[in-house]
């Protein structure tokens, strides 16, 4: 069983307040100090989660469960293998039971926690954080005041399949992936979908009008809008060795001419080359920078979106890369095709057209170039899609091997987010 916690839930339902996404900890680990510097973690996080169950009792047994809708909630139970998820981990037949006794805060009881565990694993995922490799994104979709506020509305309005069917994630792939779930013709097939129906929860249920999504088995960097794609390019991603994580940014602008800030963790590779800028740094050190030029790593271009990975979407010298059908080839970084191309629609700003973007190229001058729209970008590691023709799967290579991680807790009964606590 799972000993991990879900913060932004656990902490609120001690509270019933709005909580921040902060990350899962293990159950009796503290925050690290960076967790805390970047938000990912409160400096009180380790105390509070001591305190929830007694707090998450209080609130259980203060609802009131019609039958009615304990016995929805039983059937949607049952049916979350459709889901790709295993119905025992929602207890069902301590459900099944008080729904056969006449004990009405037994059944508040057990329907509560069942309700509790299915909402947070359709809303934020299953899956534990530690099967979650190099997984860094934060999924507001679910805090425990929501979670009970929805629990409460379900009961009242009698709504518990609509009220759970709320948190399922909306992006077409995720329906057909059911689709293809339901008609997998052997084990591997089943597993596949799973796996990528698990890695859906994990992002956000509405990733917005317009955004970025680069999926890193598949080596693609699509940009897309209202649901369609309107830009799809090849990408080159991190080597088994420099692995891209799967995280969100928001992209703000370009940069054209970039100069490339050399990672520290490949200092090593660069220091006395030609075409490299030594700078002192205030701590006594030498950081190295590459001028703009035909030869820089980022190429011509860089896409502006902060995140504390240093990982961006960029152009490259090395253009003969794309042509291979394996592309995992990168420090971590993202490498674009076509990426003058690719900047202009993200920009979709009527200033910077075709022309002038060519201009500022040719000029040789490194120029930011802002977005007329904020555009989030999601990195992520779908190792299968469901086919066009709603037929069958496509799968991609699992090119760092982290589908087997994802297998395991997915079959572990027991790995729920709130198992730890609730248990």
């Amino acid at each position: 069983m799972s000993k991990l916690i879900k913060l932004p839930l656990l902490i609120a339902l001690a509270a019933t307040t709005a909580a921040p996404a902060y990350a899962q900890l293990q159950a009796g680990e503290k925050p690290t100090e960076q967790q805390i510097a970047t938000g990912e973690a409160p400096a009180t996080a380790f105390s509070e989660a001591e305190t929830v169950y007694r707090g998450l009792q209080g609130n259980m047994v203060a609802r009131k469960w019609t039958r009615a809708a304990a016995e929805d909630l039983l059937g949607y139970i049952d049916s979350a293998g459709d889901e790709g998820l295993v119905p025992a981990d929602y207890k069902p037949d301590a459900l099944r039971a008080a729904l056969s006794g006449r004990d009405d805060a037994a059944l508040d009881r057990a329907a509560s926690d069942s309700f509790l565990r299915l909402s947070a694993d359709l809303a934020l995922g299953n899956v534990p954080i530690q099967a979650r490799d190099d997984w860094h994104m934060k999924d507001p979709d679910l805090d425990g005041a929501q979670q009970f506020a929805l629990m409460d509305r379900a009961i009242q309005e009698n709504s518990v399949r609509s009220a759970l069917n709320s948190l399922l994630p909306t992006h077409l792939q995720y329906a057909e992936l059911k689709g293809v779930l339901a008609k997998a013709p052997d084990d591997a097939t089943r597993q596949k979908a799973r796996v990528n129906l698990e890695r859906w929860r994990w992002l956000p249920r509405e990733l917005g009008p317009r955004y970025v999504i680069v999926n890193v088995p598949a080596y693609t960097v699509a940009l897309v809008e209202n649901g369609h794609v309107v830009a799809r390019h090849r990408g080159v991603v991190g080597a088994v060795k420099t692995p891209t994580p799967q995280l969100s940014a928001v992209a703000t602008g370009v940069i054209f001419n970039p100069w490339w800030e050399v990672p520290a963790s490949i200092a090593k590779e660069v220091r006395g080359k030609k075409g490299y800028v030594s700078v002192k740094t205030p701590e006594g050190g030498v950081r190295y920078r590459q001028p703009p030029g035909a030869g820089n790593s980022l190429g011509r271009m860089k896409v502006v979106m902060p995140n504390n990975y240093a990982i961006y979407l960029h152009d490259t010298p090395s253009k003969s890369l794309f042509a291979r059908d394996a592309r995992a080839l990168s420090h971590g970084c993202i490498r674009t095709q076509d990426p003058l191309a690719f900047a202009r629609v993200l920009l979709g700003n009527p200033e910077w057209d075709q022309a002038k973007i060519n201009q500022t190229i040719a000029a040789g001058k490194t120029v930011k170039a802002d977005t007329l729209v904020a555009t989030p970008v999601y990195i992520t590691y779908f190792t299968a899609a469901a086919a066009k023709d709603g037929a069958g799967i496509v799968a991609y290579k699992d090119v760092y091997g982290r589908d087997t991680k994802v297998i395991a807790a997915l079959k572990d009964t027991g790995s729920t987010a709130l198992a730890s606590i609730l248990d």
